[in-house]
C-alpha cells in the first residue's frame, strides 16, 4: 500500500484522490502550455505539449491515479499515468502508444514489455529547484513498479531542461522519432535494474 511521503515539511507527494486535484492538474497543465508561455520563457523555463481535458484526466485517474505534489491544497506538481487502456481516449497518446510498442529496448520492441507512459510531467515555476521533479519521480517508481517494467515518455527536443531532469532521474535515451511536426526524444526508465 503506497503512503504519502511528506517533503519539506509541507509538500505531500501522493495519488490523486479528489476530483479538485484533477482540477488543480488541469490549472498547472494550463498555465505551463508552451503557447500560453511569453516570449522566450519555454526554452528558459520548460513547458508542456499536450492538454488534456478534465474529463480525460478523470479517465487516466480511473485506470490509474496520478502521483501529485501538493503544498495545502494547491497541486504544484504533477506526473501522470498513462496505462495501455486509456490510449484510445486521446489522440496524441494513442499515436504515442503505436509509436512506442514499435521502439526497441535491449533488443526487443516495447509492446513485448508492461510498461507505463509518463503522460506528462510539471512543477509549477514557483517550485522548481526543490527536487520535486525526482520525488514525484520516486514515488512513481514506488507505487508503480509491481505492475510494470518500466516508465517510458517522449520529451521535445526543444525542451532541454525537460531532457536534463529526465536524465537526473535515472532515464535513458532510447531512440528519437517525429510526429505531429515536432522532434522528439524517447526516454525510458528501467525498474528492472
Amino acid at each position: 500500500m503506497e503512503t504519502a511521503l511528506q517533503q519539506e515539511n509541507r509538500i505531500i507527494i501522493k495519488r490523486v484522490s479528489q476530483y479538485a486535484e484533477l482540477e488543480g492538474i488541469r490549472h498547472l497543465q494550463e498555465i505551463n502550455l508552451k503557447r500560453n508561455l511569453p516570449p522566450g520563457e519555454a526554452e528558459k523555463q520548460g513547458f508542456v505539449t499536450a492538454e488534456y481535458s478534465l474529463e480525460f484526466l478523470e479517465i487516466m485517474h480511473r485506470a490509474s491515479p496520478s502521483v501529485i505534489a501538493l503544498d495545502g491544497d494547491r497541486v504544484v506538481g504533477y506526473a501522470l499515468v498513462a496505462t495501455r487502456d486509456i490510449k484510445d481516449h486521446h489522440a496524441m497518446l494513442s499515436k504515442l502508444f503505436g509509436l512506442l510498442d514499435q521502439t526497441l529496448y535491449k533488443g526487443r520492441p516495447l509492446e513485448t514489455r508492461p510498461y507505463v507512459v509518463v503522460g506528462q510531467l510539471c512543477v509549477a515555476k514557483d517550485y522548481r529547484g526543490r527536487g520535486l521533479t525526482g520525488s514525484l519521480y520516486d514515488f512513481y517508481r514506488k507505487s508503480l513498479q509491481d505492475s510494470f517494467d518500466c516508465c517510458v515518455t517522449d520529451v521535445a527536443s526543444d525542451n532541454p531542461g525537460s531532457l536534463r531532469a529526465h536524465l537526473k532521474t535515472g532515464f535513458c535515451v532510447i531512440d528519437t522519432l517525429s510526429y505531429d511536426h515536432i522532434d522528439w526524444s524517447i526516454v525510458l526508465w528501467d525498474w528492472t535494474t
